[in-house]
């Protein structure tokens, strides 16, 4: 399972700052994520991490070992 981390907006809406997840890919993670209503919300505004590195292909696979991490747009400057 994928430990996935919450940032921000995305932690609000998760209600958790962190969670495993079992997915082969960001995409399968995003799917299962986003069956919740609140973050259902919140994903399609985000940015993913995995294991430190922007991801930017739905597709890039997940292992027991990945960290992903949420983060939606900060606001500020």
């Amino acid at each position: 399972m994928a430990t996935v981390r919450y940032f921000a907006g995305a932690r609000a809406a998760a209600g958790r700052a962190s969670e495993a997840v079992d997915a082969a890919s960001v995409k399968e993670l995003v799917d299962i994520l986003g069956q919740r209503d609140a973050l259902a919300r919140v994903l399609p505004a985000c940015s993913y991490l995995v294991d430190g590195l922007v991801c930017h292909e739905p597709t890039t696979p997940l292992s027991a070992t990945s960290t992903v991490d949420v983060l939606p747009p900060f606001a500020g400057g």
